[in-house]
């Protein structure tokens, strides 16, 4: 019996941890992938490591290094000159445009381009990644239009595709609030106490960047609590 492997792009946060969750759900043998682009929050490395082992598949946890993106910088999460904004955490779509300045160009493109890449070097027909195009930053790389665009281009640019058998682009997360996310990642025992959000890279979350407001607010209307600490909640 062949078993089916799907490679996780693993961030360390709450939704790419989920969609461990979901991948061992659905059976697959896990192949976490995480970036090392020089971001900010580089303390995030930890948690995707702890939560690679945590599913057992810290021998076959992977790090990409891609430290040019902190060279071309452009983004807060790349560039110290850039204050991570604390707003509050809606949701900016339709706000003529506005994409806020935590977004890293090309960022997900180059993600799931070398995860491809892996996913066909080791047998593997499915990529989870974490986007999500309700209670999201605003973020154009996470919307399904471009995860549709991307899995086209995968169909065309690799062997597998060519002979009839793409890697798939798993989105589990795509249509759900982060209430949705967080239950369902605690209905699969989820290990959310070994993630971090935090845009700030501390190893005490601030509480007010964007990010830790999404998944504060997402926690509690989901009716728990987060088992992370935070300086203010």
């Amino acid at each position: 019996m062949t078993t089916k492997k799907a490679v996780i792009i693993l961030s360390g946060g709450l939704d790419s941890t989920t969609c461990m969750g979901y991948a061992k759900e659905a059976g697959y043998e896990l192949y976490p992938l995480t970036f090392d682009y020089g971001q900010r929050h580089i303390i995030e490395l930890e948690n995707a490591r702890a939560v690679a082992e945590y599913y057992g598949t810290g021998d076959r946890y992977k790090v990409v290094k891609l430290g040019f993106l902190r060279e071309f910088g452009g983004s807060a999460l790349t560039d110290d000159s850039i204050e991570v904004p604390k707003t509050g955490a809606e949701p900016v779509q339709g706000e003529a445009g506005e994409i806020p300045v935590t977004y890293v160009p090309g960022r997900n493109l180059l993600f799931l381009s070398i995860a491809t890449s892996y996913a066909e070097t080791v047998g593997a027909e499915a990529i989870y990644i974490g986007v999500n195009a309700l209670d999201y930053s605003g973020y154009p790389d996470c919307r399904p239009e471009f995860i549709a665009k991307v899995q086209e281009v995968i169909a065309l640019a690799t062997k597998v595709g060519v002979e009839g058998k793409p890697i798939s682009i798993e989105t589990p997360l795509i249509d759900l609030t982060k209430a949705g996310i967080v239950a369902e990642g605690m209905r699969m025992e989820v290990p959310y106490r070994l993630t971090t959000s935090c845009y700030n890279g501390e190893a005490e979350a601030c509480g007010e960047c964007d990010s830790c407001r999404l998944r504060l607010k997402g926690f509690e209307e989901a009716g728990t609590t987060d088992p992370i600490p935070y300086k203010s909640r």
